[in-house]
């Protein structure tokens, strides 16, 4: 059945719609298991209840009809069971429920299982048979199997579906995925789609349709006139097999019947663009489900023309629009080229549907002090163009027409955090110190000359982690050493005298660089950080050679190694270093060779923090990472998120435990996670003894703030009682109702109902 199964899948991925999915499902799944019926159940979000929407079978006026709540009939128990429930008899099953609309009293045979998303059962796929028989175990497995590939995909059509009619009605839909970059932005979508992605149009109106029709002619006549020009300029070299495609092209074009087609959607008020999709995407769903290989392979020659005609009616259509004050960008895939399009002070926040919170733009916008959620892989961001939205980039959720009281807790969110904002200003000049006298370093994190401004106005003592990989992620080759020491030079000038510890090349895992591709199968246990360097010295020696010629003069230069696992990859990269200085030297440069220290960002690092800190000159612990790594989470996987939580109680015992194992070695520890830059983690980590925190510059006042507030003593009370907790919600509550007890409710995260929770940041 493994190929009915593909068969099935492909064809309810190319579905317009909902319907049209629950359709192919029920069509498709009673021919392939040979049964008498197939339906679907779905869940009502109102009502909680799970409504007939598709069968083969049953009376098809029973659909919508039908309402099961969780527990009611055998549909409801396969919900709250979340498992299958199969019976060769199901009239004599106790939950048996008979619904005489459906006509359903003919059938004993019964096989239900549910269909998850999220933890979520969204429905239940059910078939049944006439004769009293148990579906053996190969037709339950493929069922399963079934179920399980079409979640999401249900799941994307629903919410399709579900902003259709929440357009119409201005209803509150909500979203979830990555928090890239914190804080709240309320504003109007612009979509961002490739210029020739057929699939990625956005849903758009129109409301003068004769404008419309005329981009549409002018659009057709400008690509039916660059195909005439590429074919006479190629006629010399083509054969004439392969000039007849661009004599079908120009026919496809001049014909009438696929030009009316188009037209009378434009004339429904849909706008240009969509419309030539909506039609060009059914014709290439009916080349590729023919059966002779030869129209199936046509197929690509529609969706070519297509596009070669979507990019004329885009650069049309984009010449003439205009960004919105407060525009939220939002696409599949935004790229940071996108981002320097649209004027700064328009710009509100950001949605991307792929992507991570270490994605280059998500780097951008937390420079920018730019409100982001990455990851939102069920938006249909194709229907909402032009929308009202939340953007909240502390908890990585979206809402889509946003109601008048969600508006308004919002509105007091956004006007809280301003009026923090402006209290804490007085704080850049004071120290990070405790009320009894404890002092910490605060230092700021950066990759972009952007941050230096915000870092030096917020009272920052230095940068504690400078990501040298954003320089080469922002060009198509590598930077020579020159041009590295040019952008290093600028960093150093600008914090100087403070210190500015950079890192050098941390790449793999989830930053790639386009130019430099690491195919693996899991990168984030492969070919990364200071291992890719130690494997390519001639890229690590001219990198340390940039960072001590830009430190001439300046003296302020550390510079530190990421993802070491051991103390053989600390010597080898110590060896390179001292030849770089040694070479330098010989070539006239008066530099004093740096302090060399290490990132502890995995576990077996943690377990050798005391052989590692008597050889660094400082360690820095990369909570973000080692956390990852300690809860086998991938952060930026939306499906696994909610596992990432950095005060769980497996992460802070790792982190009292290197900072131990550094001061007994005599040896200087920092964090530079986003761990430091939570106020209430801030307060653990320094009751712990870490010497320095490095932060978002955002984060910086508010940290100094909660430091400021507290007795180291009551700190250390605190830690010990969290120490021994089990959960990290148990944590979190601790550390909520303290700063509370304290007075440092403002400082915590706030929630939708605009007060203030201890939800740590689950972000970089």
């Amino acid at each position: 059945m493994l190929g009915s199964l593909r068969s099935i899948v492909q064809e309810v991925n190319a579905a317009r719609d909902l319907s049209a999915v629950l359709d192919i499902i029920v069509r498709r799944v009673r021919e392939v298991m040979r049964t008498r019926v197939c339906s679907v159940y779905l869940r009502d979000k109102q009502s909680g209840d799970y409504v007939l929407m598709a069968t083969r079978g049953l009376n098809p006026d029973a659909v919508g009809q039908v309402h099961l709540a969780p527990g009611e009939g055998l549909v409801g128990n396969v919900v709250t069971r979340e498992e299958p429930i199969n019976l060769e008899q199901a009239e004599a099953h106790p939950a048996y429920q008979y619904f005489p609309a459906t006509g359903e009293e003919r059938f004993s045979a019964f096989l239900g299982t549910p269909i998850i998303h999220h933890r979520e059962v969204l429905g239940v796929l059910v078939v049944q048979q006439a004769e009293m028989r148990r579906f053996d175990e190969g037709e339950e497995a493929f069922l399963v199997t079934l179920a399980a590939q079409l979640a999401g995909v249900i799941a994307h059509a629903e919410a399709t579906g579900a902003l259709a009619a929440i357009g119409q009605q201005r209803r509150e839909a909500k979203f979830s995925g990555i928090a890239a970059s914190p804080g709240v932005a309320i504003g109007r979508v612009h979509i961002v789609a490739p210029p020739t992605n057929l699939a990625s149009v956005p849903y758009s109106c129109c409301i003068d349709v004769d404008a419309e029709l005329a981009l549409f002619h002018t659009a057709l006549a400008s690509a039916r006139e660059e195909i005439r020009d590429v074919g006479e300029r190629l006629k010399d070299q083509l054969s004439r097999e392969e000039r007849a495609l661009f004599d079908a092209y120009i026919s496809m074009l001049d014909d009438n019947s696929l030009t009316a087609e188009v037209c009378d959607r434009i004339r429904q008020q849909i706008s240009a663009p969509r419309a030539w999709a909506e039609v060009m995407l059914e014709h290439v769903r009916r080349f590729e489900a023919m059966s002779d290989s030869y129209f199936r392979d046509r197929a690509a020659d529609v969706r070519d023309l297509g596009a070669r005609v979507l990019m004329h009616l885009r650069s049309e259509q984009q010449s003439r629009r205009e960004f919105s004050d407060n525009t939220i960008l939002v696409g599949e895939e935004v790229t940071a080229a996108v981002l320097a399009e649209v004027p700064q002070e328009k710009l509100a926040g950001l949605v991307s549907v792929k992507g991570s919170s270490n994605s280059h733009v998500a780097i951008i916008a937390r420079a920018m002090g730019l409100p982001s959620v990455m990851g939102v892989q069920d938006l249909p961001y194709e229907q909402i163009d032009g929308a009202d939205i939340v953007v909240d980039g502390y908890r990585g959720e979206l809402y889509v027409h946003p109601g008048a009281e969600l508006r308004r807790r919002y509105d007091n969110i956004v006007e809280e955090e301003r009026e923090l904002a402006r209290n804490l200003d007085h704080l850049a000049s004071q120290p990070a110190e405790t009320a009894d006298g404890h002092r910490v370093r605060l230092m700021v994190n950066t990759g972009l000359m952007a941050d230096v401004v915000r870092s030096l106005e917020r009272g920052a003592e230095g940068v504690g982690l400078y990501r040298t990989e954003v320089p080469f992620l922002l060009r198509d080759r590598f930077p020579s050493e020159e041009e590295q020491r040019e952008i290093y030079r600028e960093q150093l000038l600008a914090f100087a005298p403070r210190t500015v510890t950079m890192r050098t090349l941390d790449i793999g895992g989830d930053k790639a660089l386009v130019y430099f591709p690491i195919d693996e199968t899991n990168p984030f246990l492969g070919w990364r950080g200071i291992r890719v360097t130690l494997d390519h010295p001639e890229i690590f020696l001219a990198q340390v050679r940039a960072m001590m010629k830009a430190s001439l003069g300046l003296d302020n230069l550390r510079i530190m190694l990421p993802m070491v696992t051991g103390i053989g990859e600390l010597e080898a990269a110590r060896k390179l270093v001292k030849r770089a200085h040694r070479e330098l030297q010989e070539e006239g440069y008066d530099i004093a060779m740096p302090p060399l220290g290490i990132m502890i960002e995995v576990p077996s690092a943690v377990y050798q923090a005391r052989e590692l800190a008597e050889r660094a000159d400082f360690i820095s612990v990369g909570s973000n990472d080692l956390t990852q790594y300690l809860l086998a989470v991938d952060r930026n996987n939306s499906r696994v998120a909610s596992f990432y939580h950095p005060l769980h109680p497996a992460v802070l015992r790792a982190l009292h435990q290197v900072v131990e194992a550094g001061h007994a070695a005599g040896t200087k520890v920092g964090i530079c996670g986003e761990l430091a830059g939570e106020p209430g983690g801030a307060l653990l980590l320094m009751a712990m003894g870490y010497d320095m925190l490095s932060m978002n510059a955002t984060n910086l006042p508010r940290v100094k703030s909660a430091l400021r507030a507290v007795n180291k003593a009551d700190t250390d009370e605190l830690l010990k009682q969290v120490m021994v907790m089990e959960s990290p919600e148990e944590i979190e509550k601790s550390v909520q109702a303290y700063m509370k007890q304290v007075g440092l409710k403002a400082l915590l995260q706030p929630t939708e109902d605009g007060n203030h929770s201890g939800k740590a940041v689950r972000k970089e």
